[in-house]
């Protein structure tokens, strides 16, 4: 049985699906439920996966599927995933602690691709990819150069943004002003090399002032 807080909580999310095919933002579920902090929602999502009616579902930043609705929402406790969407489009609801990061595009693991500088969309990240203080960003890798560091064609890079950083660190370089890259940063006397993770891929030389650091690999999500 569902206390009043939680039956109206998931009426919210539930609604908000059938009406846009995602669930409501966090902040807007506190403010739906007119709480004073995130954490009051926290504890109402908990209880109602712990009874069946919602769930997270996994590999996906944000996002939240209503399992089975009371009948005193219009229907019996069934599951409701033969009329709503279960592959909710990402991003969809912001699971709990996530951090909220601009998604900027795509970045070459390959090739280097026209300098990045669009906002596509805002995605959440787990806390512990959120390292140290400063604005991160997300970026889709295009391209399969940096495979043997881990990083896949397709992963979701998290940056955080710096100008600086060190010998062997994977960064977002971008080249001459025009072109960036995902690659590891190796300074060789008044050259930088930027270096692929895979065998086929050569490693690229370009005078220092060609080369300005945008931002340093912090984090990967990825999805099966």
């Amino acid at each position: 049985m569902l206390t009043k807080r939680q039956l109206a909580l998931l009426e919210i999310i539930d609604q908000k699906i059938q009406e846009y095919g995602y669930s409501p933002s966090y902040e807007e579920m506190k403010e739906e439920m007119n709480l004073k902090s995130k954490s009051g929602v926290h504890r109402l999502i908990q209880a109602l996966e712990e009874r069946g009616f919602l769930r997270r579902l996994e590999n996906r930043a944000r996002a939240l599927e209503v399992l089975k609705r009371p009948d005193k929402m219009g229907g019996s406790e069934t599951s409701t995933a033969t009329r709503m969407h279960t592959e909710p489009r990402w991003p969809v609801a912001e699971a709990v602690g996530d951090f909220i990061v601009p998604l900027m595009g795509r970045i070459a693991a390959g090739s280097p691709v026209e300098a990045i500088s669009t906002r596509e969309a805002d995605i959440g990240v787990p806390p512990h990819l959120i390292t140290g203080i400063g604005e991160h960003f997300a970026l889709t890798v295009s391209g399969d150069s940096m495979i043997d560091a881990g990083i896949l064609d397709q992963d979701t890079a998290i940056i955080r943004k710096q100008q600086t950083a060190e010998n062997g660190e994977i960064i977002v370089a971008l080249i001459r002003g025009e072109e960036a890259t995902l690659k590891r940063l190796r300074c060789r006397g008044s050259s930088v090399a930027l270096e692929a993770a895979n065998p086929e891929f050569e490693t690229r030389m370009y005078r220092a002032d060609e080369v300005a650091v945008q931002g340093k690999l912090v984090g990967l999500l990825r999805s099966y």
